[in-house]
C-alpha cells in the first residue's frame, strides 16, 4: 500500500510520525533520483496539511537523519506549489547531463520563473557559479527573457549572515533572493488566510530580487494582509457596533472552519487542501470547496445565519470540473453543501454590496423547524437548502448525484 494510500485510509497512523519514519515507509525507505520512495513521499505531501508540512520542515533542520536535504527539497518544493507556483521538481543529486536545481517554480503568468536552491545550513560556502550556471541553462532552454529568471536560495537557519555577505561580495547579487525556511512557511501561513488574488500575487512577487531601496512592495504586502483580516472582521458583525470585547467573542464564535471542513471531506470521501482562507482543492485540482461559517444571530422567530460569498470564490470554483460552497451554520454540526452549478444559478437573485474596493453576494440562511431556507432579493422566492444538508445520520449521498442537484 502506497503512503498516499495509508494517509487516506488511516490518517491518524501517521500524522504523529517523524518524517524519517514517513519516508522508511515509502518504496524501499530511501529518497532517490525517479526512485518510487521520491514518488510516494512527494505525493503524500502534496495531501497533507501545511500543518505536517511545517512539522517536517522543523524535522529535517532540527535533527541529522539521511536524506534529510532530500525531504527538506521535497517540502520546499511542496510549499512552492501551495504558493501558486508551477514546480518542476529538481534532482537531489546532479549530475552533467540533467540541469542540478533542486527546484525551478514558473509563476502564474508563465512570463517569470526561479531557479531555486535549498540548504539545510550555510556551514559550507555555497557555489553561486553553479547556481548561476543552472539559471543560464534555464534560460537557454526556454527562450525566457534575461531578467525573466531569477534564483532563490532557500536556508535552513534564520543566521544567514555569512551568506549574505558571500552574495552581496558576487558579481550575482542583483540576480539572488534569500530566504529562510521558517519566513518561507510564514509566507504560506500568510497566504492561507487570505483570499485576495492581489495579495496572493505580492506574495509569489516578493520571491524576485528587486532593489528594496523604496519600501513600498514590502508595505503594500504588509498592508493588503491587514486589510483583508480587517474587510471580513467588518463583514461578520452586521448587527452594527459593539464593544471591541463583544467583537472578540463573536470572532471566536465563527472559528469552526477546520472542523467544518474535515466533515465534508468524510461526506464527499475526498481528502482536501487549504489553498486560501475559504478555498481548499483536491491535490489533484479536479475538486474545489469553499467554506464560510457563521454564527447564530437570533431573532423573534427564527435563528438566521449570514455569509458572504466573493467573486475570487466563484472564480475558483468555475476554474475545476466538480465544485461545493459550504455553509456552517452556527456549528460544525450544521453545513448545507451546495453543488456550485446549483448555487450560481441563485447568484442574480441575492443582494449584493458592491464598493469601490470590494463587492460580495449577501447569503442569507434562516432555520425553522428543523429546515433552512436561503433568503434572496424581495419578490423572490425563497430556496429550501434542507436537501443539501451534511447529515451525518441519514446515508451519504454521492458527490455526482449531488452535483446534479
Amino acid at each position: 500500500m502506497s503512503l498516499v494510500q495509508l494517509w487516506k485510509s488511516s490518517p491518524g497512523n501517521l500524522e504523529n510520525k517523524h518524517v524519517q519514519q514517513i519516508i522508511s515507509f515509502a518504496g524501499a525507505g530511501r529518497l532517490l533520483d525517479a526512485s518510487d520512495a521520491s514518488k510516494e513521499f512527494r505525493s503524500f505531501l502534496s495531501c497533507i496539511p501545511s500543518e505536517l508540512l511545517q512539522r517536517y520542515a522543523k524535522h529535517c533542520l532540527a535533527e541529522s537523519f539521511d536524506d534529510r536535504g532530500f525531504a527538506l527539497q521535497d517540502i520546499v518544493n511542496e510549499v512552492g506549489t501551495r504558493l501558486g507556483f508551477a514546480v518542476t521538481a529538481g534532482r537531489y543529486r546532479g549530475t552533467s547531463i540533467e540541469i542540478g536545481f533542486d527546484g525551478l517554480w514558473l509563476f502564474s503568468d508563465k512570463a517569470r520563473s526561479i531557479v531555486v536552491e535549498v540548504k539545510t545550513t550555510d556551514a559550507y560556502k555555497i557555489d553561486l557559479s553553479i547556481l548561476a550556471d543552472y539559471r543560464r541553462r534555464v534560460l537557454s532552454g526556454t527562450g525566457l527573457r534575461e531578467d525573466s529568471v531569477s534564483m532563490l536560495i532557500v536556508l535552513g537557519s534564520e543566521d544567514t549572515e555569512n551568506l549574505e555577505a558571500q552574495i552581496r561580495g558576487s558579481r550575482y547579487a542583483w540576480g539572488i533572493r534569500l530566504i529562510s525556511v521558517d519566513a518561507l512557511l510564514r509566507l504560506h501561513r500568510l497566504k492561507e488566510e487570505t483570499d485576495d488574488p492581489i495579495l496572493l500575487q505580492r506574495i509569489q512577487n516578493i520571491l524576485e530580487p528587486r532593489e528594496f531601496t523604496k519600501l513600498d512592495a514590502i508595505i503594500e504586502l504588509v498592508f493588503s494582509a491587514t486589510q483583508d483580516v480587517r474587510e471580513d472582521e467588518t463583514i461578520l458583525q452586521p448587527d452594527g457596533p459593539e464593544s471591541q470585547q463583544e467583537h472578540k467573542t463573536k470572532l471566536a464564535a465563527v472559528a469552526f472552519n477546520e472542523q467544518c471542513m474535515e466533515k465534508v471531506e468524510k461526506w464527499l470521501g475526498k481528502g482536501l487542501i487549504k489553498k486560501s482562507k475559504s478555498i481548499y482543492t483536491s491535490p489533484d485540482s479536479s475538486l474545489a470547496v469553499t467554506c464560510a461559517v457563521s454564527r447564530e444571530y437570533d431573532s423573534a422567530t427564527k435563528p438566521g445565519y449570514w455569509f458572504a460569498f466573493r467573486p475570487q470564490q466563484k472564480e475558483a470554483l468555475q476554474e475545476v470540473a466538480t465544485s461545493y460552497v459550504a455553509f456552517g451554520c452556527g456549528s460544525a454540526g450544521q453545513i448545507v453543501l451546495i453543488p456550485f452549478a446549483k448555487f450560481q444559478t441563485w447568484l442574480e437573485g441575492m443582494n449584493v454590496t458592491e464598493t469601490e474596493d470590494r463587492l460580495y453576494w449577501h447569503v442569507s440562511i434562516s432555520k425553522e423547524k428543523g429546515r433552512f431556507t436561503l433568503h434572496r432579493k424581495k419578490g423572490l422566492d425563497r430556496i429550501d437548502l434542507t436537501e443539501y444538508l451534511v447529515d451525518e445520520t441519514r446515508k451519504k449521498v454521492s458527490a455526482d448525484s449531488l452535483n446534479n442537484g
